[in-house]
Order: structure tokens, then sequence, then C-alpha cells
């Protein structure tokens, strides 16, 4: 069975069809005066001065793109949830904790990526502060004391509470916005780590491995996107564990 085939049976997940997307204003670009020239070939008509984007080709890069992180799960590697927009952060909070991945939906630290070390310092200083805490060591501290703990604890937890168990660079990215998430672009380039991001009509979709033509600024959309990566990864999961279990036997 030739390898797209193969990996089409084991995803075996939903996905959206033309209607779908439409409903939930995944077609509705930026206007004209906005659009980036390479996103052309995904653009199909213009409506009141707003690009239309061309559903066809969102449904096949998006295939693509759920192909590639059922393949990065299925491995056991660890992709990194990003998307610090208002519209993203709910909803890569919540798939990113019913997987069990890292997120980042407040300000991206710079360096995440490319000064590794210095986050990995945050990372066990904030840990070891939850840990203390749990474990009642904050109470020979003054109140005084006790509330500058409490205040910097909840920073680092805003900082990074959704990376707290990364302990090495994800091996993929996805991520919402381009415009909004240069920062994160830039540093996943740097790091030669491949991303998955929406990209809209005012985007360069070259810029990433695996862009997804679609509106990046409607929430229906958003969440019915992330809502199939995610079951993407869930089945790369699954299939990890089994490959684990079978190795075993």
């Amino acid at each position: 069975m030739p390898e797209k085939q193969e990996q089409e049976k084991k995803l075996q997940i939903k996905m959206p069809s033309i209607d779908e997307l439409a409903k939930s204003g995944a077609h509705l670009g930026h206007k004209t005066t906005k659009r980036m020239p390479k996103m052309e070939p995904y653009i199909y008509g213009i409506k009141n001065t707003i690009h239309v984007i061309d559903l066809e080709k969102t449904v096949i890069k998006l295939r693509e793109a759920a192909e590639f992180l059922f393949k990065v799960a299925a491995a056991g590697e660890t992709i990194l949830l990003v998307g610090t927009k208002p519209a993203a952060k709910g909803i890569i909070k919540k798939y990113a904790q019913e997987l069990g991945l890292p997120y980042v939906t407040e300000r991206w630290l710079g360096g995440t990526l490319t000064n590794f070390s210095s986050i990995s310092a945050l990372i066990k200083k904030f840990n070891k502060m939850k840990e203390d805490e749990r474990a009642g060591d904050w109470d020979k501290y003054t109140k005084k004391e006790q509330l500058e703990m409490e205040k910097e604890l909840t920073r680092l937890e805003k900082l990074i509470g959704g990376v707290k168990d990364l302990s090495k660079k994800p091996e993929a990215i996805y991520l919402i916005d381009l415009q909004k998430e240069k920062i994160v672009l830039r540093e996943a380039q740097r790091s030669q780590i491949p991303i998955v991001a929406m990209v809209d009509t005012n985007s360069n979709p070259e810029l990433v491995d695996y862009p997804i033509p679609v509106n990046d600024d409607a929430i229906k959309a958003i969440d019915l996107i992330t809502n199939t990566l995610a079951q993407a990864i869930k089945k790369g999961q699954e299939q990890q564990l089994k490959n684990v279990k079978t190795k075993k036997d």
C-alpha cells in the first residue's frame, strides 16, 4: 500500500467539508490592499474588496498538515502549540491540555527556541517554586515574603506555565497568524523546526513548511482547523503507544 494511503488509513479523522469551512468564515481573507502576492494560488476571487480563499485548496493543505503532525506524534516527538492573539488563546490552551502538549498563549519569550538553556532555567525555577509551595516549605517565611513569592509564581505561571514540562526543543510547531507570531517564526526557522500554520491572505505561505490557507481571525475557523489537527495528533499519540506496546511484547 502506498505510504500516503497507509497514513490516511491510520489517521481516520473527520476532515471538515467545504460547507463547514464556509460556515466558519474560513474563506474570508483580508482586504485586497493587504494581499500577499505569494498567496495568489490560494485565492478564489474577490467579494466586496475582500479576498476569498479557495477552500478546496484549504482542505488539501489541511490534510497535508494533519498527516505531518500525525507522523510527528506517532514518533513520540513534541509539538508546541502557539496562539497569543485573543481569538486563539482559549482554543490553543484547550486542545494543548487535552493532548498533554506544551503551549504558549501569552507573550512569547524571546529566546524560547534560540536560547533554550535560559528558558530551561526559568522552567526549573517555576517547577521548584510550585513544589516548595505544595510541600509547605513557604510556611517558614514571613507573610510579606510569601506574598512576594506568590507574585513571582503568578508571573512565571503566565510566562511559562504552558511549557513547564518542556525539557527540550519541540520537533514541530503549530501556530496561528504569521503576522502576530513573527518572533516565533524567526526562531523556529533559525532552529530548523518545521512549522504548521494557519496562513491568511496577508501573509507569505512560503515561510512555513505546512501552510493552511484560511481566515486566521475567525474564532470558529480557528477552532475547526485546530480541532482537525488535534484529531491527527491524538491518532499519532495512540499509534505511538501501540508501537511501544508492540516492542515490549
